[in-house]
């Protein structure tokens, strides 16, 4: 087997970003502008899919984000991100993302999201990645969450390309089939 395909355990692709959240997040009401934590998130899980393939790896879907609780300025920020599963070329990155108020210490599970990236080679095209080895018993229940929300969005992709009209043209390859 290929050293680079070689099975990697969830572990070696943690990420963990920390940032105070300062008036220049805040919304009119006070809160963080949920593209703020968004684009942490999107970098953080960047960054774990690039850990776990050795390399580039592009934000191909965010396949679901739940805000569950507001943030605020002068929170302490952390963002958890972590390899749930890999396919042939494309990642799914769980990503916690939890804020303190650093006065009150109080901490707060705020939002989580999924996000898939796809590995790309030096010439810009999708590249084989390797599969994760789930260690414990809760990364395999995220493994195989992460394989039902695969199975979910080809599903759905499937039923969307059968529903549209026979004559409309394909995607291309710039948007590797996403439309």
């Amino acid at each position: 087997m290929d050293p680079d395909l070689e099975p990697r355990a969830p572990a070696d692709s943690e990420v963990e970003l920390v940032q105070l959240m300062t008036i220049l997040d805040a919304n009119n009401a006070g809160n963080v502008h949920g593209g703020t934590i968004m684009k942490l998130v999107d970098t953080a899980a960047g960054l774990s899919a690039a850990r776990h393939c050795r390399g580039l790896a592009v934000t191909a879907a965010m396949d679901e984000m739940s805000f569950l609780e507001p943030v605020y300025v002068n929170d302490l920020v952390t963002v958890r991100a972590t390899v749930n599963d890999a396919a042939t070329t494309s990642m799914e990155v769980g990503v916690r993302v939890e804020a303190e108020n650093i006065v009150t210490g109080r901490k707060v599970h705020t939002s989580s999201a999924y996000l898939v990236y796809v590995a790309l080679d030096d010439e810009g095209e999708p590249r084989p990645v390797p599969p994760v080895r789930p260690d414990s018993k809760e990364e395999r229940r995220r493994q195989v969450e992460a394989k039902l929300r695969r199975e979910n969005r080809l599903a759905r992709a499937a039923a969307i390309r059968a529903a549209r009209d026979p004559g409309e043209p394909r995607s291309t390859r710039a948007d590797h089939g996403r439309d």
